[in-house]
């Protein structure tokens, strides 16, 4: 009698235990993001104008705004990230506790901005190229699984960027001076949606990555995971070679208070198709 009570016990606590207590890890691994080019996107030189005199003797000071689009990143097999030119690493792997609760940290890894029509000065005009600048900061993300196959997750992305001013017409003088200014901003924790990707989701080898804006790959990253940014665990999927793929994508905008700073992206797998707008 006594061990009947001890099963009846033991199959009361686990019908009683979530089912997200079973929740799988999220494997460390990029996110790789678009960024529309629908002028969303764009770097604000109000509050920090560039001087008098930074283009030629004769240029005035710039405090214009400049809207900006993606760049698709070089790769070490060409293409191998599709359309990307922002990409996010997390660092670790991401284990579900008891309440769905997970964290990882996150470090962008590359960035390929351009503008979308050129800045004109009495120098004459200019394309402006966004890449990153030198060593990233390191942010904390935390993962909050709410229903069986995703949840929302929340991180402050922290980017020091670098911005090179090419000349549309290139100079006669091969000796001319580069033209580049640097910047750090942090875009503010958001709370957001992600998915998890079915059970038996192929997972890419790595990718051999442009990360500092010289238009060469340069540094192996991981390629992506079982965990979809941005994409809403109740949004329809399609497969696409036996991958899930979004069936319309939403893009989501980040803004630096402190400075005006705005980046729009939506999350795309490579392997996918790129579909309509939602």
């Amino acid at each position: 009698m006594k061990r009947m009570r001890s099963s009846l016990a033991m199959l009361a606590f686990l019908v009683g235990v979530s089912p997200l207590a079973a929740d799988p890890v999220i494997q460390r691994g990029i996110d790789t993001f678009v960024t529309p080019d629908n002028g969303t996107t764009s770097y604000d030189f109000a509050q920090n104008p560039i001087p008098a005199g930074f283009f030629c003797k004769s240029s005035k000071t710039f405090t214009g705004r400049v809207t900006l689009k993606g760049l698709p990143l070089a790769t070490g097999t060409p293409g191998q990230l599709g359309r990307t030119d922002t990409v996010v690493e997390r660092l670790d792997d991401a284990a579900f506790d008891a309440n769905g609760t997970a964290s990882t940290r996150i470090q962008f890894r590359a960035l390929s901005l351009v503008s979308r029509t050129p800045i004109k000065t009495a120098c004459g005009a200019f394309h402006v190229y966004v890449s990153l600048a030198g060593k990233q900061r390191v942010t904390a993300m935390r993962i909050q699984r709410t229903q069986e196959n995703g949840g929302t997750f929340s991180a402050p992305l922290a980017v020091n960027a670098r911005l090179t001013f090419i000349p549309v017409k290139p100079a006669r003088n091969k000796a001319a001076r580069n033209l580049e200014l640097t910047g750090s901003f942090t875009f503010p924790a958001t709370p957001l949606p992600w998915r998890l990707a079915s059970v038996g989701t192929k997972k890419a080898g790595p990718v051999v990555l442009d990360t500092d804006g010289d238009l060469a790959p340069d540094s192996v990253v991981p390629n992506t995971t079982n965990f979809f940014p941005g994409w809403s665990p109740d949004g329809g999927t399609q497969k696409w070679g036996g991958q899930d793929c979004p069936s319309c994508l939403e893009y989501t905008c980040h803004t630096d208070p402190s400075t005006g700073e705005e980046h729009c992206t939506y999350y795309l797998p490579p392997y996918c198709l790129e579909p309509l707008i939602c």
